[in-house]
């Protein structure tokens, strides 16, 4: 009995030694770019492998290569969707690092709101080890809706298509942010969720569509900055600017054409406006009421 047991210590021990060793060798690392995402944001998370094992190491042949386990803090594993796309081979240097992002929230059920933990887990075939990232723990919650409006898509046939907007605001951990979230009328099938920006405490942020149903927003972001979006029926942003308090506040104005303007304030060109300085805006947004209010 001593001699079996002391044989499966041995054993234990030198497989512990070994994934030891190859976790030295080899270290996987998961960043996420926050710490606190909106049901149905996207959960982007970015995977570094470094090796420095002084030898190269083939990755990607398999699906299975890179895998990731989420739990909920309250217990419990998250069920995938679906696998992840990672397939796709590679070599990866001695001393060199690899960076793969990807999101995973189409993959997984993270509908609840509360705490998770994510661990990637990278298989190295010639080694027969599998090395594991340090958990990462992340919040998602489901906001608090203060705007929403349905609008009719038009469809090739039939009856048009409704959508809503809404924007909802959220803690991330001390600050208060802005949301817009894109959907069907009932709020099943998910077109965008997407962060805005910071939102101070005691700001009201405005929200109209103009006739072409892109919805325009404008949040003060502080002390005396608004943030400025125009977002289509399709998720895709159009317009993207910050304004500052100057002899008047900025505001939103509709037209009598159904067109919407920003009136006010004065324009600050920043490295994020989209379309970018210089380049000319999109062509809806010119003919449709997406153009920008005054600034230089």
């Amino acid at each position: 009995m001593r001699l079996i047991r002391a044989v499966l210590g041995w054993g234990l021990g030198g497989w512990l030694a070994a994934a030891g060793q190859a976790a030295a060798q080899v270290s996987v690392e998961v960043v996420m770019d926050q710490d606190q995402y909106l049901r149905d944001e996207s959960l982007t998370v970015e995977v570094r492998i470094t090796n420095r094992s002084g030898q190269d190491l083939r990755l990607g042949r398999t699906p299975d290569w890179l895998t990731f386990v989420i739990e909920r803090r309250e217990g419990g594993f998250v069920a995938p969707v679906a696998p992840p796309p990672v397939e796709g081979e590679f070599t990866l240097e001695s001393s060199m690092v690899v960076k793969r992002r990807l999101d995973l929230m189409p993959y997984y059920r993270l509908g609840e709101p509360g705490r998770y933990t994510i661990t990637a887990h990278v298989k190295i075939a010639a080694w027969d080890r599998e090395i594991s990232s340090k958990a990462r723990t992340f919040g998602i919650s489901r906001g608090t809706t203060i705007w929403e409006q349905r609008f009719g898509v038009p469809a090739r046939e039939g009856v048009p298509e409704v959508r809503r907007y809404a924007l909802i605001q959220a803690h991330d951990f001390k600050q208060l942010m802005l949301y817009v979230r894109l959907t069907d009328a009932s709020d099943r099938k998910v077109f965008r969720v997407m962060a805005l920006g910071q939102l101070v405490s005691f700001s009201r942020p405005e929200a109209q569509l103009d006739n072409q149903s892109h919805l325009h927003v404008l949040f003060q972001s502080g002390a005396r900055a608004f943030g400025y979006c125009v977002m289509n029926p399709d998720g895709k942003v159009q317009v993207r600017q910050v304004y500052e308090y100057a002899e008047t506040r900025p505001v939103l104005k509709p037209s009598t054409e159904g067109r919407v303007f920003v009136i006010g304030g004065v324009r600050r060109r920043t490295a994020l406006d989209i379309p970018r300085a210089g380049s000319a805006p999109p062509a809806a947004g010119r003919a449709r009421g997406t153009a920008p209010g005054p600034g230089p």
